[in-house]
Order: structure tokens, then C-alpha cells, then sequence
């Protein structure tokens, strides 16, 4: 029994990669979530004080305070790329930024807050040109169109399969062997090693030295089952119905009163979310109402994104996620629900 749960895991391993086009599946790691993947690189990297990490100011707080720690502890630098008002990745600024001193540039593939999204493949060659590393969040990305690791050639990327229909509790990173290899776990213990003595311990090779104490093997394996799903959906089809989704009811929202969508404006460069607010009301009250009046169950405040939000003196916003199981008719049903608490409480 024990065998045959080690031949699962390991299955659920190759669909991973397989569905993420990565090499081997030495380069999968399962973690408990992207946040642990994240951090396991910040902390697990060869960095050194003067080292520069550049990010964004509108990364997920779990990759903007891993990197704050490796800060306070190796005395390494930060960098950071501003959002412009258009709300779009400004890639120019981007190339002014990454110099010679950047050794690692970690980057959501698709943020959180507004659902824009980078121009991966060049953000890396960008990088790589100048001999840094390129870690991609690929939290609000994987889940939502098709990602093909070797195309992008990115070194490292996270994931949280509980974003991808996947149970609770696991993630995964992806990283280069050559990477892998030179990293330290974050977490040690049984599992991660092959011998110890009292004074010395050798670890595995990746991805299981990683892997130190028991892994949630009911959940990983329950993983390969929702990518078999969405696999056989096909990402192509998921980012489609979104896309759908996402122009009905952009539309529907653009033209009630009182009712402001942040930018970009345009639902082809949103994704899958809808971040907006209303004039006279908190984003809390907002999600509160929808969930009372119409069982909409939308997200409100500052959805870990805290520093974008501080820098524009706003206190969040609602934001609405979609996926391919919303229909047409629920984003009309959302939009007149939008629209009755727009009318009824917004000053």
C-alpha cells in the first residue's frame, strides 16, 4: 500500500510538469501552496549583501515579504517596478531597471488586483540577457491559459493547485535542475536526506530535498486529478470562457453609475478578474451586500497587494474572479445585482 501511494505521488509529479510543459519532473517540487515555493527560493537561493531583487509594486505579499526578509538577513537590495496609470505592464521601464546588479527578478505572471499580465517570454529574455535569474507567481496564470515551461525558458515558477480545482494544501515549483542543485531546502527533516550522522547530514538530490517531513499525499494526488480535468477542458477553452465572461460583464458594469472598474479597462487585458468600486462605499460593504442580496461571492480589500493600493491612497477594492464554470446568464444576474446596491446604497 505504501508503494503504491509512492507511485501515485509520483505520477502526480509527472502530471504537473506535463501540464505546465516542464522537463523531467526532478524540476517539480510539491509544496503546501505557491507562497511556500516562493519563499523556499528566496531563502533557498545563493544571495549575497549588494545583491539586487527586483519585483513590482503589485506583487502578492508572497513575493514581496519572503524577499524583505532575505533583505533584513543577507543585507541584499530591492528593486521595484512601478504600475503606470494605464494599469499595463510598462516594459521599457522594465529594461532601465534590470542591470548588471540584478542577480534574481521575481515577477507575477498575472496579478491579483487588476489581472494584468506580463509579456513573460521577453520579461525573461530581458533577464537572462542580463545574467539574472527569472522567477514567475504563476498563481493567477496557470489556472487560466495554457503555459508552456519550456517556451517561456523560465528558471523558476510557482503554483497553488487549490487554484486549479486541486484540494487544499498543495503547490508547486517548478525550477531548472542546474538551479535546484545549488539551492537550500527551507525545510529539513525526515524524507530529505539520505544518511545522517550527530554532526552531519547529506541531502537528496531535488526535488526531494525539499520535501522534508510527510507530504499531503491525499492532496497531491487528488491534484492530478482536477489537471486531468481541466486537461481534458483543454486551457485553451478555460481562458475563453473567462475572456467571455469577463467582456459581459465589464460591459454591463462600465455603464451603471457611480460604479469605477480599475485599470486597465479593457476586459482583453483583465484576464479573469473585475476589480472595481463603488463611489460612497467600502469594498468590504460592497462584497458583504452582493453575497446578501445575490449570493455573488466576490473578494474585497487589498488582496494582499497592500503597497499598490497604499501608493494610490485607496483603501481596496471588490473584486470579482471568474472562471470557466460561470455562464452568461450569472454575469447578467451579476451585473443588475451590481447595479440594485449601486442604486439603493452608493452616495
Amino acid at each position: 500500500m505504501a508503494t503504491t501511494v509512492s507511485i501515485k505521488v509520483e505520477e502526480a509529479r509527472e502530471r504537473i510538469g506535463s501540464f505546465l510543459g516542464a522537463p523531467p519532473s526532478d524540476s517539480i517540487v510539491i509544496t503546501k501552496n505557491c507562497t511556500e515555493a516562493i519563499n523556499l527560493v528566496a531563502k533557498g537561493l545563493e544571495l549575497k549583501r549588494g545583491d539586487v531583487v527586483l519585483t513590482s509594486d503589485v506583487e502578492h505579499n508572497s513575493n514581496h515579504i519572503p524577499w524583505m526578509q532575505v533583505q533584513k538577513a543577507k543585507g541584499i537590495r530591492r528593486r521595484f517596478l512601478s504600475t503606470p496609470s494605464s494599469g499595463e505592464f510598462d516594459i521599457e521601464a522594465y529594461k532601465s531597471l534590470v542591470t548588471k546588479e540584478v542577480k534574481v527578478v521575481s515577477l507575477a505572471q498575472t496579478n491579483n488586483v487588476t489581472g494584468a499580465s506580463i509579456p513573460a517570454r521577453e520579461v525573461v529574455e530581458i533577464a537572462h540577457d542580463s545574467g539574472a535569474i527569472c522567477m514567475l507567481d504563476g498563481a493567477q496564470a496557470a489556472p487560466h491559459r495554457p503555459v508552456d515551461i519550456k517556451k517561456l525558458d523560465v528558471d523558476l515558477y510557482a503554483i497553488s493547485l487549490h487554484k486549479m480545482l486541486g484540494p487544499s494544501g498543495v503547490g508547486a515549483l517548478y525550477g531548472k535542475n542546474e538551479i535546484l542543485k545549488k539551492m537550500d531546502p527551507l525545510v529539513t527533516g525526515g524524507g530529505a536526506v539520505s544518511l545522517t550522522d550527530l554532526d552531519h547530514a547529506e541531502f537528496l538530490p531535488p526535488p526531494e530535498r525539499f520535501e522534508g517531513g510527510l507530504l499531503n499525499y491525499a492532496g497531491v494526488i487528488g491534484s492530478k486529478a482536477a489537471l486531468d480535468y481541466l486537461g481534458g477542458i483543454g486551457m485553451e477553452s478555460v481562458e475563453e470562457q473567462t475572456r467571455l465572461v469577463n467582456n459581459r460583464v465589464t460591459k454591463g458594469l462600465v455603464s451603471i453609475d457611480k460604479v469605477e472598474i480599475l485599470a486597465p479597462l479593457d476586459p482583453a487585458k483583465r484576464g479573469s478578474i473585475l476589480p472595481f468600486n463603488m463611489v460612497g462605499m467600502s469594498s468590504h460593504d460592497v462584497a458583504m451586500i452582493l453575497d446578501e442580496v445575490a449570493s455573488a461571492l466576490i473578494r474585497s480589500g487589498m488582496h494582499c497587494a497592500h503597497p499598490y493600493f497604499q501608493s494610490r491612497k485607496i483603501d481596496g477594492c471588490a473584486r470579482a474572479s471568474f472562471y470557466f464554470y460561470n455562464t452568461i446568464d450569472e454575469a447578467d444576474r451579476f451585473v443588475k445585482a451590481v447595479e440594485k446596491v449601486a442604486s439603493t446604497f452608493s452616495m
